[in-house]
């Protein structure tokens, strides 16, 4: 793409111009209403049954109910010593895309850092994840070529998230941060969801329209991909390529080796920064829990509580309006309380709500439907305030590479949680007792938050402290 902005900038502060920041901010936001939709629609609503769907039809079970038991085993590898239940698939794939970006996102964030040209850097990230999407349509022979585009697109999808992240504290100044981040979430929560919406007519017509629903499924896998290739180009106009001290004098992305070697230097760097480690590792824990909700949804509705998939995808869009309204709520109450306050009540309430989880009885949508509307109330405001807080307390100049270590953190708890929910599905062929056992995360987590020194973290990286924590 030929680079529309102005000549990079070595100074990557705020622009002083509040109707620039604005502009910027607006197409920052625009990003997240591109990408949410693959979170939204495809992670957490349609791929988790329809790789259920095509591992169960490939163990030759005739339906979902045939598939929960517990002797039915595939062999993704093609070796007898290695095998999967059919319903462990979609969170082992989970796991391996987790595990890959674990691998690439400190190289990627270092050489983002060392790059003049971070728009592009989104761009084709983006573009790629997009792709593997839509091509989601054709990958009809069994599972194999769905799992390798969806990891793919997973992979994409982070690695891309990283840069996006990124862009937050040059786009805002630190009193606006809370405010930004919110808003972007929200954003993104409301374009999930008018997507969401779409699928869902289109899943509910599929017999009028002449189609099966898994054709209609992999439809809605073609409109996310144009969706999020479509507003990306248009997000990433607004925005101006900056830069700081590790870019200045080096090519587009800088040598591989050169980004790991200041990526290493980052890690020992950051001993100096107690808080922010405390905050990464706090973050591991509740984020795990937070993620691994969201992902088994889907498989835990239909497989443990036998709901139809129509019914199922009516509550998750439930769950993204309740959401967009949430995530500016909890914006409102971090105003009166401060954000780390706000993020540690929402804690609270999700372990109110796996534990109510546990007890749900199958086949009782009110009751579902409900949960999910608390869930909604509180997935936007620990989500984006998180991230609020967290780039508080990144040193100047190293935005890209510690929000890489964010993603790390956000991957490595999803990792944890991925394979958690692996075995317990393994062993009991079902995901309620898993779904339980998240709780265990969100309350270290909050202890951990809890012992986190903000100001004195946000001051030793040398920022601004805000008004309001």
């Amino acid at each position: 793409m030929a680079d529309a902005s102005p000549t990079p900038r070595t100074d990557n502060s705020p622009s002083p111009d509040p109707r620039q920041r604005r502009r910027e901010q607006r197409g920052w936001y625009l990003y997240d209403w591109a990408n949410s939709v693959f979170i939204t629609s495809v992670v957490t609503v349609l791929i988790g049954p329809y790789m259920s769907t095509l591992a169960c039809s490939s163990a030759g079970a005739a339906d979902a109910a045939a598939c929960q038991d517990p002797s039915l085993a595939l062999a993704p590898l093609g070796v007898d010593w290695f095998t999967l239940h059919p319903n462990a698939l979609y969170p082992a794939l989970t796991t391996l895309a987790i595990l890959l970006q674990i691998l690439l996102l400190p190289s990627v964030g270092a050489m983002v850092d060392r790059s003049r040209h971070k728009r592009r850097w989104l761009l084709w990230l983006a573009l790629g994840g997009s792709a593997c999407t839509a091509g989601l349509y054709a990958a009809t022979d069994g599972y194999h070529a769905a799992s390798v585009l969806f990891v793919l697109a997973n992979v994409l999808y982070g690695l891309s998230i990283v840069v996006y992240n990124a862009f937050l504290p040059e786009v805002s100044t630190p009193d606006e941060r809370d405010r930004v981040s919110v808003t972007g979430w929200g954003i993104g929560y409301l374009g999930g969801a008018l997507l969401l919406a779409v699928h869902l007519g289109l899943v509910l017509s599929a017999d009028s329209l002449g189609i099966d629903t898994g054709h209609a499924v992999r439809i809605a896998f073609v409109s996310v991909g144009l969706w999020w290739a479509g507003f990306t180009v248009l997000s990433v106009r607004p925005l101006r390529d900056r830069y700081g001290a590790l870019a200045v004098g080096r090519g587009t992305g800088g040598a591989v080796g050169g980004s790991l070697r200041q990526f290493a230097h980052t890690l020992r760097d950051m001993r100096r920064y107690p808080n922010t480690i405390l905050f990464l590792l706090a973050f591991i824990l509740f984020n795990d829990g937070v993620q691994a909700a969201i992902r088994y949804a889907a498989p835990f509705a239909t497989q443990d509580l036998g709901l139809e998939e129509d019914a199922l995808i009516m509550t998750i869009l439930v769950i993204q309006f309740v959401a967009f309204a949430g995530a500016f709520l909890a914006g409102r109450v971090a105003l009166v309380v401060g954000s780390k306050a706000t993020v540690l009540g929402s804690l609270a309430v999700w372990c109110l709500l796996v534990a109510l989880a546990y007890f749900l009885p199958a086949g009782n949508v009110p009751l579902f439907v409900a949960m999910g509307v608390g869930i909604g109330l509180v997935l936007g405001g620990t989500q984006s305030l998180a991230r609020a807080l967290f780039s508080q307390l990144i040193p100047p100049g190293r935005e890209a590479e510690y929000f890489s270590l964010y993603q790390i953190s956000d991957r490595g708890s999803t990792f944890l949680g991925s394979l958690a929910v692996t075995i317990a599905v393994s062993l009991t062929g079902g995901y309620r007792f898993a779904i339980l056992s998240l709780i265990v995360f969100f309350v270290i987590g909050g202890a951990l938050l809890w012992r986190t020194r903000m100001r004195e973290g946000i001051e030793a990286v040398g920022n601004k402290v805000p008004e309001r924590l």
